[in-house]
């Protein structure tokens, strides 16, 4: 049973009055709102006095040295804060779901990545979101990372590092092998070792990558000095170079072709293995938006793909 407060018509308070009592009571200061706001403190002493009216009641305790809420001016700011609580999660909401229909999203990509993963992927964001534009930018690790610095891409396909700036998300670990031709070597097998490996002419990414760092750092920690014939930006080159002949690659397991060259040999790394992590990178305390957001759950879900593990598996 309501009682007759119950039917009392409620007061038509002003958001502008709710957002002046929210600072007032915030800063516990007339002064710091008035700043705030850019308005007078007489404005906003006004504000509150008005407010109160419409109440009924009192909001404020004043004294000539501070000003603290009443129990009413509580229960209203407990009220106030839920309410625009709410108003934010609604609008939130309201912009995830534009940002969702039209929008764009930037993304760096390290090449191999790129050159064998990335079409799947976004073929299948572009099959739900197909108002969203996505831009691509394939880069070494140190391009990709100061990108991310400047706030020129959303995030990141690319190698773990430990770099503090930003967040490495591992998505893929992959090991690395090395396409060696018959020529070279044509005993073949499914494993070769790092030391067989320094004593053939290689086919390297370039010394920009990280990959290539994690071969020479491998190298250098054995105290084997390798034998460089040529380097490149593109793993499809260095593939392309060994079917030729004219040297062993050094790949990750991504970009091995599904339907290996007669003329070589798909041979593991072994003593020791070399393995890569690939993650989603991030800056730092930077949220992403509902479209990357998605694209970037996207990749979770599709950057591994059955073949590339099966073949990981029987070569193990």
């Amino acid at each position: 049973m309501s009682s007759p407060l119950d039917s009392r018509p409620l007061p038509n308070v002003n958001l502008k009055l709710l957002q002046a009592f929210m600072l007032v009571a915030e800063h516990g200061s007339f002064r710091q709102a008035a700043d705030l706001t850019h308005k007078s403190q007489s404005a906003v002493t006004s504000q509150i006095k008005q407010l109160e009216g419409q109440l009924g009641v009192q909001l404020f305790h004043r004294t000539t040295r501070q000003v603290s809420l009443t129990e009413s001016g509580v229960e209203l700011l407990e009220s106030a804060k839920r309410a625009v609580h709410e108003v934010e999660l609604g609008l939130r909401r309201i912009q995830e779901t534009t940002d969702l229909k039209r929008g764009r999203i930037f993304l760096a990509c390290s090449t191999t990545v790129a050159a064998t993963r990335l079409a799947n992927i976004l073929a299948a964001f572009e099959g739900s979101f197909p108002g969203i534009e996505v831009f691509v930018r394939e880069l070494t690790s140190g391009d990709m990372h100061d990108s991310l610095r400047k706030g020129e891409v959303d995030f990141g396909i690319g190698p773990m590092s430990d770099i503090p700036d930003f967040n490495f998300e591992p998505i893929l670990t992959e090991n690395l092998y090395a396409l060696v031709p018959k020529k070279l070597r044509s005993d073949g097998g499914q494993t070769i070792t790092m030391t067989e490996l320094a004593k053939l002419p290689l086919l390297l990414l370039n010394q920009a990558t990280a990959l290539r760092a994690a071969v020479d750092d491998t190298a250098k920690g054995m105290g084997l000095e390798l034998k460089t014939r040529y380097q490149f930006n593109q793993a499809q080159t260095l593939i392309s170079m060994a079917n030729a002949g004219l040297g062993a690659a050094v790949l990750p397991a991504v970009v091995l072709p599904e339907h290996p060259h007669p003329d070589t040999h798909e041979m593991l790394i072994v003593e020791p293995e070399i393995a890569r992590q690939v993650a989603i990178i991030t800056v730092r305390a930077r949220i992403m938006s509902p479209a990357a957001s998605r694209l970037a759950q996207l990749v979770r879900l599709l950057i591994s793909t059955p073949h590339t593990n099966a073949r990981q598996r029987n070569r193990s």
